[in-house]
């Protein structure tokens, strides 16, 4: 019975075994086929290579090393039983096991270990390749001189590699010592005292060998554990020598690396246990040649002194010696961390300007800035992407995940632009099914895109780019190539070029249909590859589909985050991938990151769940929206974890000159990275090791509400970094440009701001704006307060809330005028029974002014006194009003449209444009009595 449960184990066991490596193979395979769709096979090639050869021989060396000294200990001229006691196991009785059992279920414990090992070598495969091709720094480490690749590249390889080997050594040590022991060849009385072998051996007193009761042990035996206790003690004296460096990756101190107490104390502390540690391995070796024990346990008691120093010794040292003078003591670990923080954040290269602040701004600068009034963004994110979702999905089944930002030029002048793809939700359609979801509806069509700031006057955007099939206003966006098969929502595979036609748009009662033109997907022109493909996806209708032909192509890792991932894993990717127009296609273009949390002295930060201390946007991806092509274009030349990836995959990475010139027109500067570099500036901008210190000039990044949110300390996010387009102080023409302001540290009033260049010549140059200390300059915090206690904003909102509509407060905007701030702050209002915010009010702030218009021309005008035609929108110039219709049906006509503006202004809450409206159709009344 217990042979038959243990075969249908064992066989239970294999087909599970057998269906994973089905299952990895016909994965294998299909990945294969999409490396060459998309024409990037070198990473699939090396990449699998990689963890096939470190694999292997990690598990061989260690399985290797594992089953020699197994035998070494099994071995026997004599055929020799071992018991195990039954106190050890907890059974009645002891268990008997004879030499060849004990052999079998050695090999299989190695060759279990040694798979663990393999598998765990290979997934470090990356780790290996940038060793063997590592690029170096050109800096070194204050403390011991070496260079920052060391840190990078070589120190993760080699403790990973010391630490498979001290793990083969330690189990080798263990299996084999308990083996000596089970068949009494190995005495341990003399250290443990009288100890009862006859339970040990399972064998009668009268049995046991002589070498077994006396504290002599058998010499091959005691020399075998003398070698393995001593590669053991090796490692450990490695182990402790490379954990002088991690010192410098590492914080114990007042700031990130090695302190005061760690290069004074723990350095010396360390490198006497090296040497230690180094005897040790020496008397263990000369423990079993000779047999003597005594001088190894007092070398191993002597490491116990060390370690037990090691850990007392520098928290005396820092109480008593370095805390009473601790400025003094840190000033030039200090140093090291400042400029450490600032190389490898890329702020070294910061350029500080000093802004006097002291010229109000007048009507004339508001004129001399006119583009960049004409671009400030009053539509935010959240607000703009409902609206989009209500007025241009059309279908239910259309999406618009994100909204982008960027910058074209229209009519000769630069505009930045809003825009979304119209991406296809599989799950939102309304009969799923296999043909539907697979075959028919593929992709989403088409975009919306708007200017930032232009506004219809029932409160929604003016659309450039809108409706199905998208007709674009403007030459610079239209689109020849609408269909998006590749985009942000996770949609699976779709196979196209099937007798089934694609659908694109509906077009009244009607639909529109098309067939795939495009070059991306991988065919499916074989029987061969269809049964894999349907294995894969688990789906045997693909397999059987007549409407699937030897054209065919199968598109999957459509999803641009991931189908970039699947190629380069090795890169953090920036959370917000942007879409461009360009030459009348759509491409996605991503931000990839190197970085590394191994940098020596520089402050780590949090970056998608881990942490980085060195980062660089190093390379940019360009996905075709259409085709799903890829192209990884590397944009810093001077990273060295990029250069080493380049020597890795060098058929990968493509030279930023080769981009399309319409694609490098629209390459912004990353959200992600700025958000960082801005956070670490609030702290590291003081140079100064005592200023530093005593934290005296430290920044932060202002934390206000957001929306109907309340404005709490603890709760209340920081602001968001803003692309924008503007005139930099001392610059002559606008460009687009990332910025961000900085708060003083527990204040209010702001201290300076930083920008991010995007464009041409000046793109990824980082400029920090500082305002005189001995000038009040409101922040954003201060402003939201004078705004909330605004009369007349107050009075609005609450007539807006009486009527049942939602209230939605726009992000505030700091803009940048001149050497001042001019502080705009959109208004959105939400019917109690609609989805679609409209853009109702615009409030204008500038010092102690404040102003809340129907527009931002409107404001400004009533702070400055500008003249609101000098700043409206191009495109937004009122034609000359057309003549009225004075007929009995052209009044008529009027009336009705007044009358139904009325009734959606009375349903939304707006009793301004009501009442308008109510008069104007009074009017209209009056003339068609008379």
């Amino acid at each position: 019975m217990n042979i038959t449960k243990f075969f249908s184990w064992a066989f239970l066991g294999i087909a599970v075994i057998a269906f994973i490596f089905f299952s990895s193979i016909v994965s294998l395979i299909t990945d294969w086929w999409w490396y060459q769709e998309v024409g990037l096979t070198e990473v699939f090639v090396k990449s699998l290579s990689a963890k096939i050869i470190v694999g292997a021989v990690a598990g061989i060396i260690a399985a290797t090393f594992l089953l020699t000294n197994l035998s070494l200990a099994i071995r026997s001229k004599i055929p020799w039983m071992a018991a195990i006691p039954e106190a050890l196991i907890g059974t009645s009785q002891p268990i008997t096991l004879n030499s060849r059992i004990i052999g079998k279920l050695g090999i299989i414990l190695s060759c279990v270990i040694a798979l663990f090992i393999g598998l765990l070598a290979s997934s470090s495969w990356h780790d290996i390749l940038k060793f063997l091709s590592s690029t170096p720094f050109g800096q070194k480490d204050p403390i011991f001189g070496q260079d920052v690749s060391f840190y990078v590249f070589s120190l993760p390889v080699f403790s990973l590699g010391l630490g498979l080997i001290k793990t083969v050594i330690l189990v080798s040590l263990i299996s084999c010592g308990a083996i000596y022991i089970l068949r009494g060849s190995l005495n341990l009385s003399s250290i443990l005292g009288k100890f009862d072998l006859s339970k040990l051996t399972g064998k009668p007193e009268g049995l046991i060998p002589k070498s077994a009761k006396n504290p002599i042990s058998d010499p091959k035996a005691r020399l075998h554990i003398g070698i393995l206790l001593s590669l053991f003690l090796i490692t450990i004296a490695i182990g402790t020598y490379l954990s002088l460096y991690n010192l410098l990756i590492a914080q114990s101190g007042p700031v990130f690396g090695a302190a005061f107490t760690d290069a004074n104390i723990m350095v010396p502390i360390l490198r006497i246990s090296v040497f230690v540690y180094g005897v040790s391995a020496l008397l263990a070796l000369f423990y079993g040649v000779s047999g003597k024990i005594v001088p190894l346990l007092g070398a191993i008691s002597l490491t116990v002194l060390v370690g037990f120093a090691s850990w007392i010794i520098p928290s005396v040292f820092q109480k008593l010696i370095v805390a009473p003078n601790e400025l003094t003591k840190e000033t030039p670990f200090i140093k090291y961390n400042i400029a450490a923080s600032r190389k490898a954040y890329g702020l070294d290269r910061v350029e500080e300007r000093e802004i006097a602040a002291s010229k109000p701004i007048t009507a004339s600068d508001i004129a001399a800035n006119n583009l960049t009034i004409k671009n400030v963004r009053l539509w935010d994110r959240e607000p703009l992407l409902s609206t989009f979702s209500q007025i241009q999905e059309i279908r239910t089944y259309y999406e618009f995940s994100s909204v982008d930002n960027d910058r074209y030029v229209v009519n000769n002048e630069l505009r930045q632009i809003m825009l979304s793809p119209r991406e296809l939700a599989s799950d939102s359609l309304p009969n799923k099914n296999w043909i539907n979801e697979r075959l028919t509806f593929t992709h989403g069509y088409g975009i919306a895109a708007g200017p930032v700031n232009q506004v219809t006057p029932e409160g929604l955007p003016v659309l450039f780019v809108k409706d199905l099939p998208p007709k674009s206003e403007v030459k610079e966006l239209e689109v020849t190539r609408p269909e998006v098969y590749y985009g942000e929502i996770p949609n699976e595979y779709v196979i196209v070029k099937t007798k089934s036609k694609e659908f694109d748009y509906p077009k009244g009662e009607e639909n529109v249909y098309s067939n795939y033109a495009g070059k991306g997907g991988v065919e499916i022109n074989s029987p061969i590859r269809r049964l894999l493909y349907a294995l894969r996806f688990g789906s045997l209708k693909l397999f059987l589909s007549s409407d699937i032909t030897r054209e065919s192509r199968i598109l999957y890792y459509r999803n641009i985050k991931e189908r970039v991932s699947k190629i380069a894993p090795f890169l953090t990717y920036d959370r917000d991938p942007y879409l461009v127009i360009a030459e009348g296609k759509m491409y996605w273009i991503l931000d990839a990151y190197t970085s590394t949390d191994r940098y020596p002295y520089s402050q780590p930060l949090p970056l998608n769940g881990g942490k980085v201390n060195y980062i660089r946007n190093s390379v940019k991806v360009v996905v075709d929206a259409y085709d799903g092509s890829i192209k990884f274009y590397q944009t810093d030349l001077d990273d060295p974890i990029i250069k080493t990836y380049a020597k890795i995959f060098p058929k990968t990475f493509q030279k930023l000159e080769d981009m399309p010139k319409g694609l490098i027109s629209h390459l912004r500067y990353p959200e992600d990275i700025f958000t960082l570099q801005t956070a670490v500036y609030t702290t590291y901008h003081m140079d100064d090791p005592q200023i530093f210190y005593n934290k005296e000039d430290q920044w932060e990044i202002p934390a206000i509400a957001q929306g109907d949110t309340a404005q709490t300390e603890n709760e209340t996010p920081t602001m968001n970094p803003r692309h924008m387009i503007m005139k930099l102080p001392g610059e002559t023409t606008e460009e687009f440009i990332l910025m961000l302001p900085f708060t003083p540290r527990a204040k209010d009033n702001l201290s300076a701001w930083m920008v991010a260049r995007n464009d041409g010549q000046e793109y990824g140059k980082l400029v920090v704006y500082r305002f005189p200390k001995d000038k009040l300059i409101f922040g954003p915090k201060q402003i939201i307060g004078r705004i909330n206690q605004d009369a007349e904003v107050s009075r609005q909102i609450s007539l807006w809330d009486q009527g049942g509509s939602q209230v939605i407060q726009g992000s505030l905007l700091v803009i940048p005028i001149e050497e001042s701030l001019v502080y705009v702050r959109p208004l959105y209002l939400k019917a109690a029974t609609g989805k679609i915010p409209e853009l109702k009010r615009v409030i204008v702030a500038y010092e102690n002014k404040i102003a809340m218009e129907e527009t931002l021309e409107a404001g400004l005008a009533k702070i400055f006194g500008t003249d609101e035609d000098q700043t409206k929108p191009s495109g937004d110039t009122p034609a000359p009003p057309a003549p009225t219709d004075t007929t009995k049906e052209g009044l008529l006509n009027q009336a009705n449209e007044s009358y139904e503006t009325a009734i959606r202004a009375q349903r939304e809450g707006d009793w301004t444009r009501y009442g308008e409206e109510i008069k104007k159709l009074g009017e209209i009344l009056s003339k068609l009595r008379q």
